[in-house]
Protein backbone atom coordinates (compact mmCIF):
# COMPACT_ATOMS: atom_id res chain seq x y z
CA UNK A 1 0.00 0.00 0.00
CA UNK A 2 2.53 2.10 -0.88
CA UNK A 3 0.51 4.70 -2.74
CA UNK A 4 -3.11 5.07 -0.92
CA UNK A 5 -5.95 4.60 -3.89
CA UNK A 6 -9.20 6.31 -2.91
CA UNK A 7 -12.66 6.24 -4.29
CA UNK A 8 -15.01 9.40 -3.53
CA UNK A 9 -18.69 8.39 -4.29
CA UNK A 10 -20.39 11.82 -4.21
CA UNK A 11 -23.45 12.97 -5.97
CA UNK A 12 -22.25 16.51 -5.45
CA UNK A 13 -20.12 17.59 -8.17
CA UNK A 14 -18.60 20.73 -5.83
CA UNK A 15 -17.85 18.07 -2.74
CA UNK A 16 -16.26 15.42 -5.61
CA UNK A 17 -13.63 18.07 -6.88
CA UNK A 18 -12.90 19.29 -3.60
CA UNK A 19 -12.10 15.90 -2.37
CA UNK A 20 -10.20 14.68 -5.44
CA UNK A 21 -8.01 17.67 -5.77
CA UNK A 22 -7.07 17.33 -1.95
CA UNK A 23 -6.22 13.93 -2.34
CA UNK A 24 -3.89 14.45 -5.39
CA UNK A 25 -2.05 16.59 -3.05
CA UNK A 26 -1.61 14.89 -0.52
CA UNK A 27 0.16 12.15 -3.00
CA UNK A 28 -2.97 9.61 -3.25
CA UNK A 29 -4.56 8.09 -6.06
CA UNK A 30 -8.25 9.52 -6.93
CA UNK A 31 -11.03 7.89 -8.39
CA UNK A 32 -14.17 9.87 -8.64
CA UNK A 33 -18.14 8.82 -8.99
CA UNK A 34 -21.23 10.52 -8.64
CA UNK A 35 -23.29 7.15 -8.61
CA UNK A 36 -23.09 3.59 -6.99
CA UNK A 37 -23.36 1.96 -10.43
CA UNK A 38 -20.17 4.13 -11.79
CA UNK A 39 -18.41 3.20 -8.15
CA UNK A 40 -18.77 -0.19 -8.62
CA UNK A 41 -17.41 -0.05 -12.07
CA UNK A 42 -13.95 1.85 -10.88
CA UNK A 43 -13.45 -0.51 -7.95
CA UNK A 44 -14.24 -3.72 -10.26
CA UNK A 45 -11.10 -2.46 -12.11
CA UNK A 46 -8.61 -0.95 -10.02
CA UNK A 47 -7.84 -1.74 -6.63
CA UNK A 48 -9.02 0.54 -4.19
CA UNK A 49 -7.84 0.93 -0.34
CA UNK A 50 -10.45 3.49 0.45
CA UNK A 51 -13.70 4.36 -0.42
CA UNK A 52 -15.12 7.84 0.88
CA UNK A 53 -19.28 7.43 0.84
CA UNK A 54 -21.65 9.72 0.83
CA UNK A 55 -24.92 8.75 2.50
CA UNK A 56 -27.86 10.27 0.29
CA UNK A 57 -27.07 9.24 -3.20
CA UNK A 58 -29.27 8.19 -6.91
CA UNK A 59 -29.61 4.81 -7.33
CA UNK A 60 -29.31 3.16 -3.62
CA UNK A 61 -28.37 4.66 -0.32
CA UNK A 62 -24.96 5.00 0.92
CA UNK A 63 -25.30 2.67 3.46
CA UNK A 64 -26.10 -0.30 1.34
CA UNK A 65 -23.43 0.64 -0.84
CA UNK A 66 -20.98 0.33 2.22
CA UNK A 67 -22.56 -2.96 2.86
CA UNK A 68 -21.93 -4.24 -0.67
CA UNK A 69 -18.07 -2.72 -0.78
CA UNK A 70 -17.64 -4.45 2.61
CA UNK A 71 -19.10 -7.73 1.25
CA UNK A 72 -17.71 -8.02 -2.39
CA UNK A 73 -14.51 -5.90 -1.45
CA UNK A 74 -13.66 -7.26 2.06
CA UNK A 75 -10.09 -5.78 2.01
CA UNK A 76 -11.55 -2.11 0.87
CA UNK A 77 -12.13 0.43 4.08
CA UNK A 78 -15.07 2.96 3.92
CA UNK A 79 -15.41 5.96 5.46
CA UNK A 80 -19.29 7.29 5.49
CA UNK A 81 -20.44 11.66 4.37
CA UNK A 82 -23.05 12.85 5.05
CA UNK A 83 -24.88 16.20 5.80
CA UNK A 84 -27.80 14.97 7.17
CA UNK A 85 -26.60 12.34 9.73
CA UNK A 86 -27.97 11.69 13.09
CA UNK A 87 -27.24 9.08 15.38
CA UNK A 88 -29.15 6.05 14.20
CA UNK A 89 -27.54 7.14 10.74
CA UNK A 90 -23.62 6.68 12.23
CA UNK A 91 -25.02 3.20 13.90
CA UNK A 92 -26.57 1.89 10.33
CA UNK A 93 -23.07 3.03 9.00
CA UNK A 94 -20.85 1.67 11.63
CA UNK A 95 -23.17 -2.06 11.42
CA UNK A 96 -22.62 -1.79 7.71
CA UNK A 97 -19.09 -1.95 7.90
CA UNK A 98 -17.85 1.56 8.01
CA UNK A 99 -14.31 2.51 9.51
CA UNK A 100 -15.33 5.74 10.23
CA UNK A 101 -17.76 8.61 9.99
CA UNK A 102 -17.91 12.03 8.77
CA UNK A 103 -20.45 15.03 9.17
CA UNK A 104 -20.80 17.61 6.19
CA UNK A 105 -19.59 20.44 6.56
CA UNK A 106 -16.02 18.83 7.65
CA UNK A 107 -12.55 20.48 7.85
CA UNK A 108 -9.43 18.90 5.50
CA UNK A 109 -7.43 18.83 7.86
CA UNK A 110 -10.33 16.37 9.88
CA UNK A 111 -10.46 14.46 6.77
CA UNK A 112 -6.68 14.00 6.30
CA UNK A 113 -6.89 12.41 10.07
CA UNK A 114 -9.71 10.30 9.58
CA UNK A 115 -8.02 8.89 6.34
CA UNK A 116 -4.81 8.61 7.77
CA UNK A 117 -5.89 6.98 10.44
CA UNK A 118 -7.87 4.30 8.57
CA UNK A 119 -4.80 3.98 5.70
CA UNK A 120 -3.00 3.02 8.99
CA UNK A 121 -5.36 0.46 9.61
CA UNK A 122 -5.48 -1.00 6.21
CA UNK A 123 -2.34 -1.61 6.21
CA UNK A 124 -2.22 -3.65 9.48
CA UNK A 125 -4.83 -5.70 8.36
CA UNK A 126 -2.68 -6.00 5.12
CA UNK A 127 -0.15 -7.13 7.66
CA UNK A 128 -1.93 -9.47 9.27
CA UNK A 129 -3.40 -11.26 6.41
CA UNK A 130 -0.05 -11.37 4.80
CA UNK A 131 1.28 -13.51 8.17
CA UNK A 132 -2.31 -15.59 8.90
CA UNK A 133 -1.63 -16.42 5.07
CA UNK A 134 2.12 -17.09 5.49
CA UNK A 135 1.00 -19.05 8.74
CA UNK A 136 -1.30 -21.24 6.78
CA UNK A 137 0.89 -22.14 4.23
CA UNK A 138 3.69 -23.40 5.79
CA UNK A 139 1.24 -25.55 8.28
CA UNK A 140 -0.04 -26.99 5.45
CA UNK A 141 3.74 -27.89 4.19
CA UNK A 142 4.36 -28.86 7.37
CA UNK A 143 1.29 -30.78 8.05
CA UNK A 144 2.69 -33.23 4.69
CA UNK A 145 6.74 -33.38 6.09
CA UNK A 146 6.66 -33.71 9.71
CA UNK A 147 5.90 -36.69 11.27
CA UNK A 148 4.26 -34.67 14.58
CA UNK A 149 2.08 -31.47 13.86
CA UNK A 150 2.67 -28.12 15.12
CA UNK A 151 -1.07 -27.68 16.92
CA UNK A 152 -1.69 -23.95 17.75
CA UNK A 153 -4.44 -21.06 17.81
CA UNK A 154 -2.28 -18.68 19.54
CA UNK A 155 -0.64 -15.38 17.98
CA UNK A 156 2.06 -16.09 19.86
CA UNK A 157 2.75 -19.64 18.51
CA UNK A 158 1.51 -18.47 15.00
CA UNK A 159 4.17 -16.20 15.19
CA UNK A 160 6.62 -18.89 16.09
CA UNK A 161 5.78 -20.59 12.91
CA UNK A 162 5.83 -17.85 10.99
CA UNK A 163 9.22 -16.74 12.12
CA UNK A 164 10.82 -20.71 11.10
CA UNK A 165 9.12 -20.17 7.51
CA UNK A 166 10.83 -16.79 7.04
CA UNK A 167 14.03 -18.01 8.16
CA UNK A 168 13.52 -21.41 5.93
CA UNK A 169 13.93 -18.76 3.26
CA UNK A 170 17.64 -18.05 4.01
CA UNK A 171 19.58 -21.07 2.93
CA UNK A 172 22.48 -21.25 5.57
CA UNK A 173 21.33 -18.23 8.42
CA UNK A 174 22.35 -20.14 12.07
CA UNK A 175 19.21 -20.10 14.01
CA UNK A 176 19.18 -20.45 17.96
CA UNK A 177 15.70 -21.34 19.35
CA UNK A 178 15.09 -20.74 22.74
CA UNK A 179 11.98 -22.14 25.22
CA UNK A 180 11.75 -24.13 28.27
CA UNK A 181 11.68 -28.13 28.47
CA UNK A 182 9.06 -29.63 26.79
CA UNK A 183 7.74 -26.89 24.73
CA UNK A 184 8.95 -28.37 21.12
CA UNK A 185 12.37 -26.74 20.00
CA UNK A 186 12.76 -29.94 17.63
CA UNK A 187 9.48 -29.95 16.46
CA UNK A 188 10.58 -25.75 15.25
CA UNK A 189 13.92 -26.80 13.80
CA UNK A 190 12.29 -29.66 11.79
CA UNK A 191 9.90 -26.80 10.53
CA UNK A 192 12.89 -24.50 9.39
CA UNK A 193 14.34 -27.61 7.75
CA UNK A 194 11.28 -29.22 5.84
CA UNK A 195 10.67 -25.74 4.48
CA UNK A 196 14.36 -24.94 3.10
CA UNK A 197 15.73 -25.52 -0.19
CA UNK A 198 17.31 -28.27 1.99
CA UNK A 199 14.06 -30.38 2.96
CA UNK A 200 15.69 -33.40 0.51
CA UNK A 201 18.69 -33.62 2.63
CA UNK A 202 19.70 -35.20 6.09
CA UNK A 203 18.24 -33.24 9.55
CA UNK A 204 20.42 -34.70 12.03
CA UNK A 205 19.75 -34.54 15.58
CA UNK A 206 22.41 -33.95 18.44
CA UNK A 207 21.86 -34.01 22.07
CA UNK A 208 24.67 -31.89 23.61
CA UNK A 209 24.06 -33.00 27.02
CA UNK A 210 24.26 -37.08 26.64
CA UNK A 211 27.51 -37.27 24.95
CA UNK A 212 30.81 -37.49 27.24
CA UNK A 213 33.26 -34.65 26.48
CA UNK A 214 35.82 -37.33 25.81
CA UNK A 215 34.03 -38.36 22.75
CA UNK A 216 32.72 -34.80 21.20
CA UNK A 217 35.88 -34.27 18.92
CA UNK A 218 35.77 -37.82 17.58
CA UNK A 219 31.69 -37.38 16.96
CA UNK A 220 31.38 -33.88 15.66
CA UNK A 221 34.53 -33.85 13.08
CA UNK A 222 34.75 -37.45 12.60
CA UNK A 223 38.75 -39.28 12.77
CA UNK A 224 40.96 -41.32 10.05
CA UNK A 225 41.52 -44.82 9.94
CA UNK A 226 44.87 -45.52 13.00
CA UNK A 227 44.04 -41.94 14.55
CA UNK A 228 44.04 -43.30 17.23
CA UNK A 229 43.50 -46.91 19.58
CA UNK A 230 40.30 -48.07 18.47
CA UNK A 231 39.86 -46.36 15.15
CA UNK A 232 39.99 -49.47 12.93
CA UNK A 233 38.37 -47.24 9.75
CA UNK A 234 37.75 -43.92 8.97
CA UNK A 235 34.68 -42.31 10.27
CA UNK A 236 32.63 -39.01 9.28
CA UNK A 237 31.17 -36.88 11.83
CA UNK A 238 28.18 -35.13 12.57
CA UNK A 239 29.24 -32.16 10.19
CA UNK A 240 30.10 -34.38 7.05
CA UNK A 241 26.84 -36.31 7.70
CA UNK A 242 24.94 -33.02 7.73
CA UNK A 243 26.44 -31.57 4.78
CA UNK A 244 23.71 -29.88 2.30
CA UNK A 245 21.45 -30.86 5.13
CA UNK A 246 21.07 -29.14 8.68
CA UNK A 247 22.96 -30.11 11.82
CA UNK A 248 20.60 -29.43 14.93
CA UNK A 249 22.43 -28.63 18.47
CA UNK A 250 19.91 -29.48 21.08
CA UNK A 251 20.86 -28.49 24.45
CA UNK A 252 23.76 -26.01 23.16
CA UNK A 253 25.25 -24.58 26.53
CA UNK A 254 26.34 -27.99 27.51
CA UNK A 255 28.59 -27.95 24.62
CA UNK A 256 32.19 -28.01 26.25
CA UNK A 257 34.56 -24.33 26.52
CA UNK A 258 37.14 -26.46 25.33
CA UNK A 259 35.44 -27.36 21.93
CA UNK A 260 33.83 -24.41 21.32
CA UNK A 261 36.80 -21.85 19.98
CA UNK A 262 36.41 -24.85 17.45
CA UNK A 263 32.76 -24.88 16.67
CA UNK A 264 32.97 -20.95 15.88
CA UNK A 265 35.93 -22.16 13.66
CA UNK A 266 33.74 -23.95 12.01
CA UNK A 267 30.69 -21.99 11.28
CA UNK A 268 32.95 -19.18 10.18
CA UNK A 269 34.96 -20.99 7.51
CA UNK A 270 32.35 -24.47 7.00
CA UNK A 271 35.71 -26.29 6.54
CA UNK A 272 36.68 -29.35 9.18
CA UNK A 273 39.32 -31.46 9.51
CA UNK A 274 39.00 -35.57 10.77
CA UNK A 275 41.30 -36.15 13.89
CA UNK A 276 44.34 -37.60 12.41
CA UNK A 277 44.24 -35.72 9.27
CA UNK A 278 45.09 -31.63 8.18
CA UNK A 279 42.94 -32.27 5.17
CA UNK A 280 39.97 -29.62 5.25
CA UNK A 281 36.63 -30.41 3.93
CA UNK A 282 33.99 -28.02 3.17
CA UNK A 283 30.61 -28.02 4.41
CA UNK A 284 27.02 -26.86 3.17
CA UNK A 285 25.15 -26.93 6.24
CA UNK A 286 22.74 -24.87 8.32
CA UNK A 287 22.90 -24.60 11.84
CA UNK A 288 20.38 -24.56 14.17
CA UNK A 289 21.14 -24.78 17.95
CA UNK A 290 18.39 -25.07 21.00
CA UNK A 291 18.77 -24.82 24.72
CA UNK A 292 15.96 -24.51 27.77
CA UNK A 293 19.42 -22.31 29.46
CA UNK A 294 20.00 -18.39 29.47
CA UNK A 295 23.40 -18.50 27.16
CA UNK A 296 23.55 -14.05 27.88
CA UNK A 297 23.91 -14.94 31.79
CA UNK A 298 26.18 -18.18 30.83
CA UNK A 299 28.53 -16.07 28.94
CA UNK A 300 28.71 -13.13 31.52
CA UNK A 301 29.43 -16.03 33.71
CA UNK A 302 32.58 -17.39 31.11
CA UNK A 303 30.57 -20.43 30.79
CA UNK A 304 29.96 -19.92 26.79
CA UNK A 305 32.05 -18.01 24.64
CA UNK A 306 30.47 -14.21 23.68
CA UNK A 307 31.44 -14.72 19.96
CA UNK A 308 29.90 -18.41 19.43
CA UNK A 309 26.51 -16.91 21.01
CA UNK A 310 26.23 -14.45 18.72
CA UNK A 311 27.51 -16.39 16.18
CA UNK A 312 25.16 -19.11 16.48
CA UNK A 313 21.54 -15.91 17.59
CA UNK A 314 21.66 -14.60 14.31
CA UNK A 315 18.24 -15.48 14.01
CA UNK A 316 16.36 -16.19 17.23
CA UNK A 317 13.18 -17.58 18.23
CA UNK A 318 11.77 -17.88 21.36
CA UNK A 319 8.40 -20.80 21.95
CA UNK A 320 6.72 -19.21 24.52
CA UNK A 321 5.77 -22.04 28.00
CA UNK A 322 2.43 -23.64 27.39
CA UNK A 323 0.75 -21.69 30.17
CA UNK A 324 1.41 -18.12 28.54
CA UNK A 325 -0.77 -19.24 25.48
CA UNK A 326 -3.52 -21.34 27.58
CA UNK A 327 -6.06 -20.99 24.50
CA UNK A 328 -3.64 -23.48 22.75
CA UNK A 329 -4.51 -26.81 25.03
CA UNK A 330 -7.76 -27.03 24.17
CA UNK A 331 -7.02 -28.21 20.24
CA UNK A 332 -3.57 -30.22 21.38
CA UNK A 333 -6.62 -32.40 23.78
CA UNK A 334 -8.14 -32.70 20.79
CA UNK A 335 -5.31 -33.41 19.25
CA UNK A 336 -3.14 -35.98 21.40
CA UNK A 337 -6.68 -38.09 21.78
CA UNK A 338 -7.26 -38.78 18.64
CA UNK A 339 -3.85 -39.87 18.05
CA UNK A 340 -3.58 -41.88 20.75
CA UNK A 341 -6.94 -43.22 19.98
CA UNK A 342 -5.23 -44.45 16.63
CA UNK A 343 -2.09 -45.98 18.67
CA UNK A 344 -4.07 -47.41 21.15
CA UNK A 345 -6.93 -48.87 19.19
CA UNK A 346 -9.53 -47.62 21.49
CA UNK A 347 -12.66 -45.01 20.77
CA UNK A 348 -13.27 -42.54 22.21
CA UNK A 349 -16.64 -40.60 21.47
CA UNK A 350 -16.93 -38.11 23.84
CA UNK A 351 -13.91 -35.62 26.14
CA UNK A 352 -15.66 -34.59 28.92
CA UNK A 353 -16.23 -30.91 29.51
CA UNK A 354 -14.34 -30.52 32.64
CA UNK A 355 -11.29 -31.74 30.66
CA UNK A 356 -11.17 -28.76 29.13
CA UNK A 357 -11.64 -25.91 31.66
CA UNK A 358 -9.10 -28.14 34.29
CA UNK A 359 -6.20 -28.53 32.25
CA UNK A 360 -7.05 -25.13 30.43
CA UNK A 361 -6.16 -24.33 35.03
CA UNK A 362 -3.40 -26.04 35.23
CA UNK A 363 0.41 -24.63 34.92
CA UNK A 364 2.35 -27.19 32.99
CA UNK A 365 5.74 -26.84 34.37
CA UNK A 366 6.63 -29.91 31.91
CA UNK A 367 4.69 -28.06 29.05
CA UNK A 368 3.72 -29.56 25.61
CA UNK A 369 5.40 -32.65 26.40
CA UNK A 370 3.47 -33.43 29.98
CA UNK A 371 0.18 -32.47 28.58
CA UNK A 372 1.22 -35.29 25.59
CA UNK A 373 2.19 -37.84 28.43
CA UNK A 374 -1.23 -37.24 30.49
CA UNK A 375 -3.26 -37.69 27.96
CA UNK A 376 -1.37 -40.71 27.24
CA UNK A 377 -1.59 -42.33 30.80
CA UNK A 378 -5.62 -41.06 30.78
CA UNK A 379 -6.37 -42.94 27.20
CA UNK A 380 -4.46 -46.18 28.68
CA UNK A 381 -6.56 -45.79 31.95
CA UNK A 382 -9.94 -45.15 30.31
CA UNK A 383 -11.68 -48.58 29.99
CA UNK A 384 -15.36 -46.90 28.04
CA UNK A 385 -15.93 -44.39 25.40
CA UNK A 386 -15.90 -40.85 27.29
CA UNK A 387 -12.57 -39.34 28.58
CA UNK A 388 -13.09 -38.37 31.99
CA UNK A 389 -11.03 -35.70 34.78
CA UNK A 390 -10.76 -39.00 36.84
CA UNK A 391 -8.52 -40.94 34.28
CA UNK A 392 -6.01 -38.30 34.75
CA UNK A 393 -3.15 -38.46 37.89
CA UNK A 394 -4.64 -36.79 41.22
CA UNK A 395 -2.84 -34.08 41.97
CA UNK A 396 -1.44 -33.26 38.14
CA UNK A 397 -4.09 -31.01 37.34
CA UNK A 398 -4.99 -28.74 40.12
CA UNK A 399 -6.26 -25.79 39.74
CA UNK A 400 -4.07 -22.85 39.83
CA UNK A 401 -5.46 -19.90 42.34
CA UNK A 402 -9.37 -19.03 41.48
CA UNK A 403 -10.35 -15.39 40.23
CA UNK A 404 -12.31 -14.38 43.64
CA UNK A 405 -9.43 -15.74 46.16
CA UNK A 406 -8.65 -12.15 46.65
CA UNK A 407 -6.34 -11.38 49.62
CA UNK A 408 -7.48 -8.88 52.44
CA UNK A 409 -4.36 -6.17 51.37
CA UNK A 410 -4.38 -7.01 47.34
CA UNK A 411 -5.46 -3.90 44.99
CA UNK A 412 -8.20 -5.07 42.65
CA UNK A 413 -7.27 -4.15 38.99
CA UNK A 414 -11.32 -3.96 37.27
CA UNK A 415 -9.67 -3.85 33.72
CA UNK A 416 -7.68 -7.19 34.23
CA UNK A 417 -10.16 -9.23 36.08
CA UNK A 418 -13.16 -8.65 33.66
CA UNK A 419 -10.12 -9.39 31.23
CA UNK A 420 -9.65 -12.73 33.16
CA UNK A 421 -13.29 -13.37 33.29
CA UNK A 422 -13.78 -13.13 29.97
CA UNK A 423 -10.69 -15.31 28.60
CA UNK A 424 -12.06 -18.26 31.40
CA UNK A 425 -15.52 -17.99 30.09
CA UNK A 426 -14.60 -18.75 26.52
CA UNK A 427 -12.18 -21.56 27.59
CA UNK A 428 -15.09 -23.25 29.74
CA UNK A 429 -17.16 -22.64 26.16
CA UNK A 430 -14.54 -23.92 24.19
CA UNK A 431 -14.30 -20.76 22.24
CA UNK A 432 -18.01 -20.40 21.52
CA UNK A 433 -18.95 -17.10 21.83
CA UNK A 434 -22.78 -17.35 22.49
CA UNK A 435 -22.43 -19.92 25.48
CA UNK A 436 -19.50 -17.44 26.51
CA UNK A 437 -21.75 -14.44 26.27
CA UNK A 438 -24.61 -17.10 28.44
CA UNK A 439 -21.93 -17.71 31.27
CA UNK A 440 -20.92 -13.91 31.57
CA UNK A 441 -24.81 -13.21 31.45
CA UNK A 442 -23.92 -10.12 28.60
CA UNK A 443 -25.21 -10.27 24.91
CA UNK A 444 -23.26 -11.72 22.24
CA UNK A 445 -22.45 -7.72 21.20
CA UNK A 446 -21.28 -7.15 24.57
CA UNK A 447 -19.11 -9.78 24.55
CA UNK A 448 -17.61 -9.16 20.90
CA UNK A 449 -17.04 -5.42 21.89
CA UNK A 450 -15.31 -6.85 25.18
CA UNK A 451 -13.04 -8.91 23.17
CA UNK A 452 -12.05 -6.15 20.80
CA UNK A 453 -11.37 -3.98 23.98
CA UNK A 454 -9.28 -6.34 25.92
CA UNK A 455 -7.57 -7.79 22.40
CA UNK A 456 -8.51 -11.16 23.63
CA UNK A 457 -6.73 -14.04 20.87
CA UNK A 458 -10.10 -16.59 20.37
CA UNK A 459 -9.90 -18.15 17.15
Amino acid sequence: MEDLKVLVLDDEPGYLSELSGFFLDMGYVSYNAETPSQAFEILKNNDIDIAIVDIFLPEMNGVEVIEKIKKQYPDISSIAITAHGDMRTVIDCLRAGAADFLNKPFGLQELQKVVKRTGNFARLQEQLRSTELNYKHAQSLLKEKLPVEIICVSAAMKKVINMAAKVAQSNSTSVLITGESGTGKELVARSVHTLSSRKNNFFHCVNCSAIPETLFESEFFGYKKGAFTGASESTSGWFEVSHHGTLFLDEIAELPLSLQAKFLRVLDDKVISKIGTKKGISLDLRIIAATNKDLSTRVEKNEFRDDLYHRLNSFPIHIPPLRERHEDIPELINYFVKMFSKELGKKITMIDDNIYHTLSEYSFPGNVRELKNMIERAMIICDEGVLKIKHFAPGKTKHKKPLHAIQPNQKLDLHKLEQQAITEALKISRFNKSKAAELLNITRQALDRKIKKHNIQNN
